[in-house]
């Protein structure tokens, strides 16, 4: 064996770059200099984004260091919630811990993260404690735009909830739809781009109704859209026709449906052209932006989104700090959980590559969307992306969407697929069977 080889494999374990890890630097590229002890990696969020990156991290260089910082103990996932509001699910299945993880021998620190340090590679969390890191990772999700639509604020979301991060908004709605007389107006307002999950409110929708159509089924559901087009657009307006007849109408922007002005406690709405709207249950989904931690660390633009090199998604703004997830700017990629979980596994193997002064990997992306309309209709839609020129781009010819006027056997096999990607994907992040 050459020197050179012997040093570079030395210096590999004392970066944690072993088993798998390791086989990223056998081109024979130097590797960046660095302090004696296994490299260190902190990841802020435990959502779909930061769970994943931990785990294969700590799967690609066992002897990594490796700290996933989360506050809640358990997590409970955005996507399915609208299963949980349509009678499909019962919330705690949405629930997830970190124990495999810890077997996995990732540290996870219940804690919040305040503050990022990036000049001195330091992490203040809300406890007290001063993480160092040679690398971060931040998956904070998103945070509310709160004021961005006239009237809706911190205060409105308690009359008129978002429930768009699962948790106690989730149940605030569910209970408002329980408590509404049947007859009543369910009023949901659809942002405009970006935000989270694209097809999101088109299935909350499609699952109020759902509910609606078997507890109160001479109720009304009235979607008011800043938009005048949508993800899967003709599939869901197809499912809404075949399963709810004309209990759901969804009016675009160009028909007078961008919201303007929100009177929470009155749960009215005034349109752009001036007409008031007043629901029973009025669900608000707000604009959005990066979580706060991203903006305090200096990574997020103007448009409160994080932009990102397109190969390995490391900030633009702020060299060793990558972000993952809902918080970047990435199109044409969605703000998904599928997405979120794919840009992890990438962006740990830049990082490993990084650390071991390579050229990263070059990437490739997948999403694969589900949505369900009714117990027995699923709709789903698959793309692919890559780098092209320097910008992320949808590989072209690549994916699908579900065919319309399928047979219903295609439907109910979609929606079945929808429980077993579920599962799946929850294998993958937390290592928890749902």
């Amino acid at each position: 064996m050459s020197r050179f080889n012997h040093d570079r494999r030395k210096a590999l374990k004392l970066f944690g770059l072993t088993g798998a890890g390791a086989l990223l630097a056998t081109a024979g590229f130097p590797l960046m200099a660095g302090s004696v002890g296994p490299a260190r990696v902190a990841i802020v969020g435990g959502g779909f984004g930061g769970a994943t990156a931990a785990r294969y991290l700590k799967r690609l260089a066992p002897e990594l260091n490796v700290t996933l910082i989360e506050p809640l103990k358990r997590y409970y996932t955005c996507p399915f919630t609208n299963l949980y509001l349509g009678g499909l699910r019962e919330f705690d299945s949405l629930g997830h811990g970190y124990d495999d993880l810890r077997r996995l021998g990732v540290n996870v620190v219940h804690a919040r993260a305040e503050s990022v340090d990036a000049d001195h590679h330091s992490l203040k969390l809300d406890d007290g404690a001063d993480l160092k890191w040679d690398r971060l990772v931040l998956s904070p999700g998103i945070d509310i735009r709160w004021g961005a639509l006239e009237g809706y604020d911190r205060a409105a979301a308690e009359h008129a909830p978002h429930a768009w991060q699962a948790g106690e908004q989730t149940h605030l709605l569910k209970r408002q739809l329980e408590a509404m007389e049947d007859g009543g107006t369910f009023i949901l307002v659809a942002p405009d781009n970006p935000y989270r999950c694209p097809p999101g409110p088109y299935e909350r929708v499609s699952m109020v109704a759902n509910y609606l159509s078997r507890h109160k089924p001479r109720s009304k559901v009235l979607l008011l859209d800043s938009k005048d087009g949508f993800s899967k657009q003709p599939l869901f307006l197809e499912g809404w026709r075949e399963n709810y007849g004309d209990m759901v109408e969804w009016v675009g922007r160009s028909g007078d449906g961008r919201v303007v002005r929100v009177d929470a406690e009155r749960r009215e709405v005034e349109t752009e052209f001036g007409e008031i709207h007043r629901a029973d249950v009025l669900n608000v989904v707000p604009p959005q932006k990066a979580g706060a931690i991203a903006n305090q660390a200096g990574v997020a633009g103007e448009n409160g989104w994080v932009p990102i090199e397109p190969r390995t998604f490391q900030s633009r703004k702020v060299p060793g700090i990558y972000v993952i997830g809902d918080a970047t700017e990435a199109t044409p990629m969605p703000k998904s959980g599928f997405v979120a979980n794919n840009q992890a596994k990438v962006t740990a193997r830049a990082i490993l590559a990084d650390l071991a002064g390579l050229e990263p990997p070059e990437p490739r992306w997948t999403n694969t969307c589900y949505s369900v309309i009714a117990p027995e209709w699923g709709i789903t839609v698959a793309n692919v992306f890559e780098v092209y020129e320097g910008q992320l781009r949808e590989v072209p010819g690549s994916g699908g969407i579900s065919a319309l006027e399928a047979p219903a056997r295609i439907r109910r096999n979609e929606a079945r697929f929808a429980e077993s990607w579920y599962a799946g994907i929850a294998l993958d992040t937390w290592g928890t069977r749902s």
